[in-house]
């Protein structure tokens, strides 16, 4: 690789454990060295392709001591595509190794000494569960990226996707399509914009609902008297206001100036009974609205995440007002390093 080390050096190491993103960890001479594709546990030779003061990044050359959740895996582009970390490690041992991820992130970022850790939510279908997916088209070529590259690799067919998406991309491999990016969808319920995995969206808005939050609003209808949703997606906000009942208000507008509105307007607002359920992009929650959510203090937070490690930070300001109950990793992408997890807290 261009500015690297120019010799690569060739060392043995023991797996220790996966790192968040789902690349294995060893040592050497007490510097970690991060290999993909291993389970821990396993003895394996790695070509270190990046050497720093701290970490080094190396490349698999040959697995010595096979781990028993070692599998084959199915898909002909695993390795080379930049989508999938796990499939060469059983669907059962995946999670596990999310939810260790999750409850060491919390200790480790969140300062949570006990954390109230819920089992982890399987996805039903550990493969064909997606219900879309965006492929890139450049010099003829139909794919996804390359791993840790800008390239592309012409993909015919994604394991990881549904039928109706695979056939998608074979309509769309028969044309001659111009560079850009497409969004192959599966016909799917009305929260297709927003997930990509039908059963496990279902479980996430059922454990929602059981802790009081909603789909997020929408599954909450029948509990509470008053639904606001806000989002600065005009879209996400077109969509859910086109078959609102009366009960529904949806705001197109900035998250935490929104709060503060309506912490100004409703000096009578009922904390008591209050849901705030909150869905951040992998950023976390800006400062001014964790700001704004300390201020408010609804009854009940929920935070649905995508990032463990930014979850982990927002809950270590968010806990100066409320209590972690719960909080359940939920297998949103089965194959993959991603880990989706919802948090239950209560106002102190």
């Amino acid at each position: 690789m261009p500015g690297d080390h120019p010799s690569f050096r060739i060392v043995d190491l023991r797996i220790r454990d996966i790192a968040f993103g789902g690349k294995g960890v060893g040592r050497d001479n007490s510097k970690a060295v991060f290999v993909p594709f291993t389970i821990e546990g396993e003895l394996v030779t790695a070509k270190i392709v990046r050497e720093k003061k701290q970490f080094a990044e190396s490349e698999l050359v040959d697995v010595r001591e096979r781990s028993p959740d070692r599998v084959e895996p199915p898909c002909p582009y695993f390795g080379r595509c930049g989508g999938c970390a796990y499939q060469h490690i059983n669907y059962e041992h995946q999670l596990g190794i999310k939810w260790r991820q999750v409850r060491d992130v919390l200790q480790r970022i969140g300062k949570l000494k006990e954390v109230p850790m819920r089992p982890i939510i399987p996805s039903t279908e550990p493969y064909e569960y997606r219900n879309r997916i965006t492929v890139h088209a450049r010099d003829g070529v139909v794919g996804f990226f390359r791993r840790d590259s800008n390239r592309l690799i012409d993909i015919a067919r994604c394991p990881i996707s549904r039928d109706e998406v695979n056939r998608a991309l074979m309509e769309l491999r028969a044309q001659h399509v111009r560079d850009g990016h497409y969004t192959l969808r599966a016909a799917s319920g009305p929260w297709a914009f927003s997930q990509t995995n039908d059963a496990v969206a279902d479980a996430l808005r059922d454990l929602i609902r059981q802790c009081g939050g909603g789909f997020f609003a929408k599954a909450l209808l029948d509990k509470c008297k008053r639904v606001i949703g806000i989002d600065w997606d005009k879209f996400a906000i077109d969509a859910a206001r086109r078959n609102a009942t009366t009960k529904e208000t949806y705001i197109a507008g900035d998250v935490a100036l929104e709060l503060e509105r309506l912490r100004s307007i409703a000096p009578t607002f009922q904390r008591e009974k209050a849901v705030l359920i909150v869905d951040p992009p992998a950023t976390g929650l800006r400062p001014a609205v964790r700001k704004s959510i300390v201020a408010l203090v609804p009854a009940t937070l929920i935070y649905v995440s995508c990032n463990p490690a930014t979850l982990a930070r927002d809950l270590a300001d968010l806990r100066q007002r409320f209590t972690v109950e719960s909080v359940t990793p939920l297998d949103m992408f089965p194959q993959t390093a991603e880990i989706e997890v919802a948090v239950h807290l209560q106002a102190k």
